[in-house]
């Protein structure tokens, strides 16, 4: 597997810094957060830098770039009346995921982080389903022959691996896979252990996160399940980017996140170590 982090821990750091603790601290890989073209939310957002320029930079750190995550979500109801059908933009979330698409891949990024999100309260769940799995189609059929795939996070109406597989299922499409966010998963009253089997081989990349008291915390010092979920993935051979985020964004008082990153890289080598006695994970791809 792939110890990674987000940059929503820090997005005020420039890429030079992201770099600097990717490469100190061990980490195999980096989840990007993007906003898209023209915001100025982020200062490592790759969407405001030349491709090549960020890879190499981050190439030269020894860390990867795993996966770029949008806030793209394909749950936006369809315009009602002749006047809003006229003015509403069906395609916008299609349009954003296209672009997102071509910028994992100018950055030899293989994933592309999505949501499906909400269905509302009155509606039939078939015809949620049906608009959200049609724009997920569009957005895969322009990752084809891209080398970028899609991977949609539980969250919203589809807060469960179960809920997460239903979608992907009915996407059916290779280029579509899970990312599992644990917190999430636990949140809705799932094990996140069962959530790994559940999602069996369409699990692609895993969030892990922590919270005490409704607050983020370093990895494994809150109340979700962490340590289990890794020692987990490792017994079963998982080689995808398991990706720590500490949602500084979010949370702008919780001060400097380096301590927190360093930690959390310790934490995931050793969890990983103690899921395979005799074996000491280095600073290459793990296969356990």
């Amino acid at each position: 597997m792939k110890p990674s982090f987000s940059t929503v821990a820090c997005l005020d750091w420039p890429l030079d810094r992201v770099c600097e603790i990717a490469e100190s601290a061990g980490y195999l890989g980096v989840e990007l957060r993007t906003f898209g073209s023209g915001s100025t939310e982020c200062a490592c957002d790759p969407a405001l830098t030349d491709p090549s320029k960020f890879r190499a930079m981050l190439d030269r750190s020894g860390a990867e770039p795993v996966c770029l995550a949008t806030s793209v979500r394909f749950d936006a109801p369809h315009p009602t009346g002749p006047i809003h059908q006229a003015l509403g933009d069906l395609e916008q979330s299609v349009r954003q995921c296209k672009f997102a698409i071509d910028l994992a891949a100018e950055l030899h990024c293989p994933f592309v982080r999505v949501f499906g999100f909400e269905i509302g309260a009155h509606e039939r769940r078939a015809s949620a389903l049906e608009r959200i799995t049609d724009r997920l189609g569009k957005s895969l059929d322009h990752a084809r022959n891209s080398g970028v795939r899609l991977v949609i996070e539980n969250g919203g109406s589809f807060g469960t691996a179960t809920a997460l597989a239903e979608l992907i299922d009915m996407a059916a499409s290779p280029m579509l896979g899970a990312a599992y966010n644990i917190a999430v998963a636990a949140a809705e009253g799932e094990n996140p252990i069962n959530g790994l089997n559940v999602l069996g081989e369409r699990l692609l990349t895993v969030k892990l996160k922590d919270y005490l008291h409704g607050r983020p915390c370093g990895l494994g010092r809150g109340d979700v399940i962490t340590r289990p979920v890794v020692e987990q993935l490792a017994r079963g051979g998982f080689a995808g980017p398991v990706i720590f985020e500490y949602d500084r964004c979010w949370f702008p008082d919780l001060g400097d996140p380096t301590a927190v990153l360093r930690d959390a890289s310790r934490s995931m080598y050793e969890w990983i170590g103690a899921a395979t006695p005799g074996r000491r994970p280095g600073r290459t791809l793990l296969a356990v």
